[in-house]
């Protein structure tokens, strides 16, 4: 032990005067925010630190840049009508509000644009190598840094990696009996393949009950002959005549030819045409492989795994959700940023990197056997819910409850040192998204939205007004009467 920490301490002081070289994989939303987080930091204002994003595609922007649906898997899952499903002022940056007047849940043409402002107003571009993306990435030993491989052949190495390529890319496939036939008919896409309602004029299934699965069956319902919406424990309902129907699972897929599926209750449809799976998608990192990741489910835990796993599911064990829990390279080299679900992807983004670079800095902030401690206990208490399953306890995760998510960041700002805490108004609005986001679709379907939300934002404490406006609006207040 004496001998190891003499050379780490040699090996700091021959490397104190270096220039840190700092890689983000991706430039998304969350990559954007990682560059500028980076620049924000003293040790790259003084020229110690560099940072260089790769970016495969030829623009930034992430799922919010669109592209058509002709590679498989599709560059983006973006389809047409696609609107946030969070309120800008609780999804955006917290160094960069939206302008004034924005619609509280803008369309991705309003979102992509905000990415560029961002972009340009910080002055990320001469930071991003476009049309580059990231093949692979070896720790080396030796040298102590990753070797890091581009699209062009070329390697480099960085002593940090942050990884912020995004996990809206490859469709999650369901295991349900017969659906391999189905697909081979041609007869089910993903709704990563989904675009416009109009081209689903049949009988059609929508399989899932996230936000996707809900757009995709209500903006097809004036389209199709008929809707079946498949949500895992929904009750039967009929709606419209029979033209829309809520069913639960679909538990079998019998003769394609007959387009006949079996639910969950066994109940049976029969006649359906297509099949679209708003199923969710895959943690896909096809730039890392063995050793530094092994793809596969770990070991019931204790212990925890000495390797870093990708499930497909999670990535396991990360410490604070960020760091590989690994021996074999230090986890103060490597963070994946933006890995939680059913979050605000851009604040966390922009605090995930502050903790990331304060433990870059100083690795000994990471208390590993605590963190170790940590994630035992999470396993724990999702094994106490879903038994032996691992699959099940992979796939809960990082699938963050309202009041987790905030208590996770506002853990972080303590982590790194920062006074600020999330304010109570934003928890209380981000649990009440869903019903003011009906409500804001209500005054546009009354011709009222642009009239409530004029000169909103632009007073002397712009984050205060846009709080003050969602209460009015999920209270109905007239706009005109203050």
């Amino acid at each position: 032990m004496g001998s190891s920490a003499s050379n780490r301490t040699e090996a700091t002081d021959e490397s104190a005067g270096e220039i840190k070289h700092i890689c983000v994989v991706g430039a998304g939303p969350v990559g954007l925010g990682a560059i500028k987080i980076v620049k924000d930091a003293p040790e790259f204002k003084e020229g110690k630190w560099t940072v260089t994003a790769f970016e495969a595609r030829d623009n930034l922007g992430g799922i919010w840049y669109p592209a058509p649906a002709d590679a498989d898997p599709p560059l983006t899952a973006l389809y047409d009508s696609l609107t946030t499903n969070t309120p800008h002022p609780l999804m955006s940056y917290t160094s960069y509000p939206c302008a004034p007047g924005t619609p509280l849940y803008p369309p991705a043409s309003t979102v992509l644009a905000y990415l560029h402002d961002y972009a340009k107003t910080f002055d990320l571009l001469p930071h991003i190598r476009f049309n580059t993306g990231v093949t692979s990435m070896h720790w080396n030993p030796q040298t102590r840094k990753w070797n890091v491989t581009v699209t062009s052949g070329e390697i480099q190495q960085f002593d940090l990696v942050l990884i912020a390529n995004g996990h809206y890319r490859v469709p999650r496939i369901p295991a349900t009996k017969g659906l391999d036939a189905w697909r081979a008919r041609g007869k089910v896409t993903h709704s990563a393949w989904y675009r416009r309602p109009e081209d689903y004029t049949g009988k059609i299934v929508v399989v899932g009950g996230g936000y996707s699965g809900m757009d995709v069956a209500s903006e097809t319902r004036p389209f199709a002959k008929v809707v079946i919406h498949s949500i895992t424990g929904a009750s039967p309902e009929d709606e419209d005549g029979g033209k829309f129907k809520t069913r639960g699972r679909v538990a079998e897929y019998l003769d394609a030819s007959e387009g006949t599926v079996v639910f969950e209750d066994g109940t049976t449809e029969s006649g359906i045409d297509h099949v679209i799976l708003a199923t969710g998608y895959q943690f896909n990192f096809p730039f890392l492989s063995e050793p530094e990741v092994v793809s596969s489910l770990p070991a019931p835990v204790p212990p925890i795994p000495p390797a870093l796993h990708n499930t497909t599911y999670h990535i396991f064990p990360l410490a604070k959700h960020l760091f590989p829990l690994t021996t074999s390279y230090p986890p103060s080299s490597l963070a994946f940023l933006g890995l939680p679900l059913r979050v605000a992807p851009l604040p966390l983004a922009e605090i995930q990197t502050q903790a990331a670079l304060k433990v870059f800095t100083d690795p000994s902030a990471l208390d590993v056997q605590k963190e170790a401690d940590a994630l035992r206990a999470r396993y724990e208490s999702f094994r106490s819910d879903k038994g032996d399953n691992e699959v099940a306890i992979a796939d809960a995760w990082f699938r963050f409850g309202f009041k987790e998510q905030f208590d996770y960041r506002d853990e972080l700002y303590e982590f790194v040192g920062t006074e600020y805490r999330i304010p109570q108004w934003e928890r209380e609005l981000f649990e009440q998204k869903d019903l003011l986001r009906e409500k804001c679709r209500e005054l546009e379907r009354r011709g009222e939205a642009e009239a409530w939300l004029r000169g909103v934002g632009s007073g002397s404490d712009p984050v205060q007004e846009w709080a003050d406006f969602m209460w009015k609006v999920l209270q109905g207040s007239d706009a005109t009467k203050g």
